[in-house]
């Protein structure tokens, strides 16, 4: 794990939802609002927030059904402190906490590949998906436009 001047917690009780909200802005994950923020994370069975100080600056879930699938969604880290190990420590957590899944899953963002391929993640050669934006998709190189 990344320096011990970090803490570490596993409830959504202990997160202001604002902050996490303006972390998904600046890690960039998108806009995000508090309200969905708190629909996502109490529907997901995996938590893990990090704290520097008083402020957090790094989370991630994840989707389980506890034997069969675990979806890693959502992996979030304060720029300030991107490059110090801290996503890899998140992505980590997540799976040690998936462990015993018959498959843990991501999608990683275009150019992300080899990072997690780092962490023991291999290329899916059959997944696919349904987008509510499957043009923005495409566009962003997430998806493959229909042959």
């Amino acid at each position: 794990m990344t320096s011990q001047r970090y803490t570490w917690t596993h409830r959504l009780d202990e997160v202001d939802l604002e902050e996490l909200s303006r972390l998904y802005l600046l890690a960039p994950l998108g806009n995000k609002p508090p309200e969905a923020l708190a629909t996502v994370y109490r529907n997901s069975r995996y938590l893990c927030f990090v704290h520097a100080g008083d402020a957090l600056v790094g989370a991630g879930r994840a989707l389980a059904d506890g034997v069969d699938c675990a979806y890693i969604a959502d992996v979030a880290v304060h720029p300030e402190h991107q490059g110090r190990g801290l996503g890899s420590d998140i992505i980590r957590n997540l799976v040690d906490l998936a462990n015993g899944h018959k498959k843990i899953i991501l999608y990683a963002a275009p150019g992300t590949e080899d990072f997690y391929r780092g962490l023991g993640f291999l290329h899916m050669n059959t997944a696919m998906a349904i987008w509510a934006d499957p043009r923005r998709a495409v566009a962003v190189g997430l998806l493959r436009p229909a042959e």
